[in-house]
């Protein structure tokens, strides 16, 4: 190795990295700030504009996109022709290149920053040299993360470290690194992407592996876990793990379920997930009350499940659940230190912090089929849910609050989904059935399971009923208000039937399928 190109904007261990160079004999290159750095730091280096004879302009836009750079990356010594190519034109050869990008994503996201000062962070010739040196990677080691200078460092004390397979990795590095760029500024250029009307023609999606787990699903199904760019600080991928086993595939997929029905609720709330549905959710008066409430519903369900609650989880909570029953995760916006220290006697349970304060996201959704992805809007719950009364009979004040209650509960079941709840808490939840009937029967059967009269609570369907029979069933099962979006061609006989069996019935006029 005996020359570097370094130009970094993230300056993070590189007067480490270029001391070691130079104190290896390497000759070091650099631009602008990273230059100035180096030289206050007492290494010597050689600014590009000196080594190409042609100085920077248009205020550090044109600095690095010349011949003896590009052809410095790109010559293949063991080819005479490009041997006498770069004689002939004095291009020497560059054996490293060190460059991370101006920083696009932070500043796009900094809401001071207007579209100039994004723009101008778009950089161009970090990106080629980058792509020179990783076609050229045979002969070139190309270096975009701060966490492989110990790899270059390792090859200054013995070369051979450096295999034909670091090579590769080291260049699919940079192609994935700039690849991940482009579709940043691609996004922002096309506004975002954020509705279906201004879905782009060409999806540019990118992911960063956040960590690898055992298996996925299954345990013969590989898996891991990547984190959007930029998420959200009230999601799972930005949870923090206070203590506990590692997250598995189920674990993340169940908690994130969890984690979004809690934040539903502006009230102090308790929501537990079993496979990706709710089995049992509860406002209470305390995070306890809310929990023991919540776990009546389903115990036989509950036992494995996850647990979040929207409020800083305390002792009290905390002693109940571990005496209770066996849990999978926790989640909660804080933990008390009297909390922490009564989870730390199980410390299989993995607790998150998760912080609830930010707003939902209301970005895109994927979904994977085959040879495909199917991309729509999130479905956010309303901030208010607007109730259109259609029968007779009007919902009280109490039913009122229960019906919104359920509502948004039935929102987090998987389709057909029907919830029944009563003073704050779901009685039954009848979940994935083919037939909305069947749904409404195993929510009943469950709630008899645990002990609970579905008489006299409201019921919640995440789409219309299709026929009367769908009411008629409620009423059969003492139902006494029933919230749905309507709009079926057979409305009018399903109203007849909430008439007559005296069933305050209300519309919302919004749909809440679920089906994964």
């Amino acid at each position: 190795m005996k020359r570097a190109l370094i130009s970094v904007s993230d300056k993070t261990g590189i007067i480490d990295l270029a001391r070691a160079l130079h104190e290896a004999g390497v000759e070091i290159l650099s631009t602008g700030g990273t230059a100035a750095l180096l030289k206050q730091s007492g290494i010597p280096v050689m600014e590009v504009a000196s080594y190409t004879g042609f100085p920077e302009m248009l205020d550090g836009r044109l600095k690095t996109l010349h011949p003896r750079i590009h052809g410095g990356l790109l010559g293949r010594p063991d080819r005479a022709d490009d041997r006498v190519a770069m004689r002939d034109a004095g291009i020497g050869a560059i054996d490293l290149l060190v460059v991370n990008l101006y920083p696009f994503e932070r500043t796009s996201r900094d809401p001071s920053a207007n579209a100039a000062q994004v723009i101008e962070q778009i950089d161009i010739g970090g990106p080629a040299m980058l792509r020179s040196a990783a076609k050229n990677h045979e002969h070139v080691l190309p270096v975009v993360d701060s966490a492989d200078y110990g790899v270059v460092v390792e090859a200054l004390k013995n070369p051979a470290a450096i295999t034909p397979d670091m090579r590769r990795g080291l260049a699919a590095k940079v192609f994935a690194h700039t690849a991940r760029y482009d579709g940043l500024i691609a996004r922002y250029l096309a506004g975002g992407a954020e509705t279906a009307e201004s879905l782009p023609e060409v999806l540019n999606l990118t992911f960063v592996k956040r960590y690898a787990m055992r298996y996925g699903e299954n345990p013969h199904q590989r898996a891991a876990f990547y984190e959007t760019p930029g998420a959200s600080p009230a999601s799972i991928a930005q949870a923090t793990k206070i203590q506990g086993k590692e997250m598995s595939f189920n674990n993340v997929a169940d908690a994130d379920a969890a984690l979004e029905c809690v934040r539903a609720f502006a009230e102090p709330a308790c929501v537990i997930v079993k496979h990706a549905n709710p089995c049992g959710a509860a406002l209470g008066e305390t995070m306890a009350a809310a929990y023991d409430r919540a776990y009546a519903t389903d115990p036989t369900s509950a036992f494995g499940g996850i647990i979040a609650v929207n409020r800083p989880l305390d002792e009290a909570t905390a002693s109940l659940i571990v005496a209770r029953q066996f849990v999978e995760v926790i989640i909660a916006p804080e933990v008390s230190a009297q909390a922490a220290r009564v989870l730390a006697g199980k410390p299989g349970i993995r607790v998150l912090v998760v912080n609830m304060s930010e707003p939902m996201h209301t970005g895109l959704d994927y979904r994977r089929v085959s040879g495909g992805l199917l991309v729509q809007d999130r479905d956010v719950p309303e901030a208010e849910i607007k109730l259109e009364p259609v029968s007779r009979r009007r919902p009280t004040p109490a039913e009122t609050r229960d019906l919104v209650f359920a509502w948004r509960i039935a929102q987090f079941v998987k389709s057909n989904a029907i919830v029944f709840a009563r003073d704050g808490r779901t009685i039954g939840i009848g979940a994935g059935q083919m037939s909305r009937v069947d749904s409404a029967r195993v929510a009943v059967w469950k709630a008899e399971e645990a002990g609970l009269d579905v008489k006299g609570s409201v019921l919640a369907s995440d789409a219309f009923f299709p026929f009367r029979d769908g009411l008629d069933s409620a009423a059969a099962a003492g139902v006494t208000a029933v919230i749905q979006p309507g709009g079926s061609v057979r409305d009018a006989e399903v109203i007849a039937s909430a008439c007559e069996h005296d069933i305050a019935m209300v519309f919302t006029g919004r749909r809440h399928f679920r089906h994964a």
